[in-house]
């Protein structure tokens, strides 16, 4: 194994804690329902997108520019930060969300679609302005 794949696994290590953590709880909340793997693909590929960056990056997030790593946080926010705020509002029925819903479960059916299309858009965007940004830096 070479000192750049090292680098990368320390590197990614946070962010698969935290997909891990994340989908862990995704299980709980949803208490294994059927829709537990779909709502897993958003955070797989987030961890595909990082370990990307940091491959192309030889171990750093930066080193292939600010665009892959802008465009993973892009990638991330609606991503992780949709599918977390919905399994949060679900488990505590926030302000009473869910509560004349007739099958509340049935958020998660669709849930990671919206969150890995919004995802898209995020990564777009952050490679828009890590572009933007590595052109700034260079005049």
């Amino acid at each position: 194994m070479s000192a750049s794949h090292t680098i990368i696994g320390w590197r990614l290590l946070p962010v698969v804690l935290v997909a891990a953590a994340a989908g862990l709880w995704f299980n709980d909340v949803q208490d294994g329902g059927e829709w537990v793997l779909r709502n897993l693909l958003p955070l797989l590929l987030l961890v595909i997108l990082a370990a990307l960056a940091l491959h192309r990056g030889a171990g750093h997030w930066t080193g292939a520019g600010k665009r892959y790593a802008l465009g993973v946080l892009g990638f991330a926010v609606p991503a992780l930060g949709l599918s977390v705020y919905l399994h949060y509002a679900y488990s505590v029925n926030l302000n009473g969300m869910f509560t004349d819903a007739v099958y509340p479960e049935r958020v998660f059916r669709y849930l990671p679609y919206y969150t890995i299309i919004a995802g898209g858009i995020g990564f777009v965007i952050g490679w828009i302005v890590g572009r933007n940004v590595e052109r700034q830096s260079t005049l």
